[in-house]
């Protein structure tokens, strides 16, 4: 039997063009709104998973601050970090 697959070079892989700083943002920012998501689905399941919730939300804002140190400050944005609005 016969594959119609076009076989492909080992080497023929496609390059990551942005640099690991910006990967790992990308990543805090995914993580971020993944345990959001997941907080809010316990939350409005039917069984609310109250504890659930909790861990998701906590997982969410360890990924906040994470970014928080990732992102490079620009020089104009004056940033409040005390919990004060």
């Amino acid at each position: 039997m016969r594959s119609n697959a076009i076989p492909m070079p080992v080497h023929a892989t496609a390059k990551s063009t942005s640099p690991p700083q910006a990967l790992n943002v990308l990543q805090a920012h995914q993580v971020a709104e993944n345990a959001l998501a997941m907080a809010l689905h316990y939350l409005r399941a039917s069984a609310s998973n109250i504890p659930g919730a909790t861990r998701k939300a906590v997982q969410a804002l360890v990924a906040l601050n994470a970014l928080q140190g990732l992102e490079p400050a620009s020089t104009g944005d004056q940033r409040q970090t005390n919990g004060r609005a």
